[in-house]
């Protein structure tokens, strides 16, 4: 073999490991796995789509719904039951008090109660429902709610203290008041035995109105607000024990 010759076929040995050797490392390159993306801190990045919601806590529950008539619940039993109720408060002078007689006899009731008087004494609602009593709404001001214009009446009446039972002010309704009570989400509530405590008769005279005409499921009236209630917390400190003797519970309508 003469020396170009030899020459010729080692540079062709060369190129070709040359070749093969570079074919290798492309391939390797090839087989190795893709780095992984940098998160973008860009603030133009794109949202997700579909963002999480967070929960309102404070989304107001669902409403109860009033009962056709809030002591109905009471008439299948056939026990001897009455309704106490007070209007005109909460105070905080006769309120606490009518609470301890109330909790004294074992006996529970509804307090239908004014807007205005929940505004100035706001502790006193909690109290009344702790003791396990339940509350109606009086209105807000104590308006003669027939005498008033369709904006005022519906004010009092759907901006009173929450409840699902209304008792109008002095009794006082019509064919308009029963309709926005109704609208309002709420029941009418009047009464059956009125010993008109408001008029301070006497307590004697409180006690003996109610045992004349208190029948089975009776709904009383009398006031924890409006002025000095003392005769009302006496009055009721004698007839619950003489009607319990006769065999009356005293349970809260379903307000």
């Amino acid at each position: 073999m003469s020396r170009r010759f030899a020459a010729f076929v080692a540079a062709g040995t060369a190129l070709a490991v040359l070749v093969i050797g570079s074919l290798i490392a492309i391939a390797l390159g090839q087989a190795q796995p893709p780095k992984p993306a940098v998160a973008s801190t860009s603030s133009s990045a794109t949202p997700s789509a579909t963002p999480t919601k967070t929960p309102n806590v404070n989304a107001p529950t669902t409403a109860k719904r009033p009962v056709p008539n809030p002591t109905a619940a009471f008439a299948a039993s056939n026990k001897k039951v009455l309704f106490f109720s007070f209007d005109d408060g909460p105070d905080p002078v006769w309120t606490p008090k009518i609470l301890q007689v109330l909790a004294k006899h074992g006996a529970h009731a509804t307090f239908f109660e004014l807007g205005g008087m929940q505004a100035a004494h706001p502790g006193l609602r909690d109290q009344v429902l702790a003791a396990g009593n339940t509350i109606g709404s009086h209105s807000i001001t104590h308006p003669q709610l027939t005498a008033l214009s369709a904006a005022k009446r519906h004010h009092e009446i759907f901006d009173g203290p929450r409840s699902t039972c209304f008792r109008p002010p002095y009794g006082a309704t019509n064919a308009k008041v029963r309709a926005d009570i109704k609208a309002a989400g709420m029941v009418q509530v009047l009464w059956d035995v009125d010993p008109r405590d408001w008029s301070r008769p006497g307590t004697q005279a409180i006690v003996q109105n109610i045992l004349t005409n208190a029948h089975p499921r009776s709904i009383i009236l009398l006031h924890d607000g409006g002025g000095d209630r003392s005769q009302t917390v006496a009055a009721l400190d004698k007839v619950l024990p003489l009607l319990k003797a006769q065999g009356y519970s005293f349970p809260a309508m379903d307000c």
